[in-house]
């Protein structure tokens, strides 16, 4: 039985499919009936260090603007569709799941020219033009947010498939040695700041104004983005109760240290911060006509997070000292988290593929 993967481009598309694969394995399913398809991102490099088989297809995306790039994809998604069939043609038969972007058209062309089924998993609460794409001919169609139904009707909510670490996460267990990971003072409550894999500027002036604020009773932890990390690391250090880290592998660890978390909206760390049950306050990314604070809707409705637009991003360092100072509005904003999580999505998701493939 094969169990193909279609992930490329972002973290976001790819950890799911590797949550979803592990599970697979947890299930009985061997390593050697698993194959990934993508392109030559951070897939290349988080795959095969997963354990998994990867094939590199030679695609890109598709430009937002006019370009004679745009003229030559047609092209380069035949042929890249065109290997995944000669892959495929020589495994048994299986399933394909696909995760959204450029690597999604061309496998699932392939596969559908060797009779092989997919499933679709879409992780934002606005579906990518590829999801919806090959929706209409999806064996079953998966989404992580309610919001996903607009555009992909009949789509099953199964949340983001994440790390096992999520399913098992318990704070109290968790949290001392989270706090000596990064040096915190454990009699002080936390407020983490985190921008993604390469930062947000905007998140990290929030974190410089609150730092200096004098009386300030509370520690910060940091999660710079590489990109930033020496600018801030250096400013950290004259400031006490202020730790920094460039790049977190361990993202439990981080979620056990903060009392409240202050991020952006994508996908993923929304769906973390629900299966963590941490309060959060949320800026979304203005891109893309405002697309990602969707993804905090359910989150915001269950009163688990304050979402602030961009624009108003000067009213956050008085709404973190507010929420730090009020332990029943974090008890509340907990339980509100906790009530939309799906901590079991990448079991779930597993499930669902093994029954469409008929294992």
């Amino acid at each position: 039985m094969t169990y193909a993967f279609a992930a490329a481009g972002t973290g976001g598309h790819i950890y799911p499919a590797l949550a979803v694969a592990r599970s697979l394995v947890e299930s009985g399913v061997p390593v050697r009936d698993v194959v990934f398809f993508g392109g030559d991102r951070l897939e290349t490099r988080a795959v095969p260090d997963a354990g998994f088989e990867f094939i590199q297809l030679d695609v890109r995306g598709l430009k937002r603007s006019f370009t004679v790039q745009n003229l030559t994809i047609p092209t380069m998604v035949r042929r890249a569709a065109k290997t995944v069939e000669g892959v495929l043609v020589e495994r048994p038969p299986g399933v394909l799941t696909v995760f959204g972007g450029y690597v999604t058209v061309p496998a699932a062309i392939g596969a559908g020219k060797v009779g092989m089924p997919y499933v679709i998993h879409e992780q934002n609460a606005v579906p990518g033009l590829a999801n919806r794409y090959v929706a209409r001919r999806a064996a079953r169609t998966l989404a992580a947010f309610a919001p996903a139904l607009e555009r992909l009707p009949g789509a099953e909510i199964v949340g983001n498939p994440l790390s096992s670490e999520f399913s098992s996460f318990d704070r109290g267990d968790l949290r001392p040695g989270a706090m000596r990971r990064y040096g915190l003072d454990p009699d002080r409550p936390v407020v983490g700041i985190v921008g993604g894999s390469l930062g947000a500027a905007s998140l990290n002036e929030v974190a410089i104004t609150l730092a200096g604020e004098p009386g300030r009773t509370f520690s910060i932890l940091h999660l710079t983005g590489v990109a930033h990390y020496d600018e801030i690391a250096a400013a950290a250090e004259q400031e006490s109760n202020w730790a920094t880290v460039a790049f977190e592998s361990d993202m439990a660890a981080f979620y056990a240290a903060s009392d409240v978390v202050l991020s952006r909206a994508g996908a993923m760390t929304v769906s973390e911060l629900a299966a963590t049950g941490t309060p959060s306050v949320v800026v979304p990314l203005p891109a893309g006509k405002g697309y990602q604070g969707r993804n905090a809707d359910d989150l915001s409705r269950a009163k688990g997070t304050i979402i602030i637009d961009q624009e108003e991003v000067g009213e956050v360092p008085g709404i973190l000292r507010s929420l730090v100072a009020d332990p029943d509005r974090l008890a509340t904003m907990r339980a509100g988290a906790l009530s939309v999580a799906r901590p079991d999505a990448a079991r779930h998701v597993a499930a669902i593929v093994k029954e469409v493939a008929g294992d």
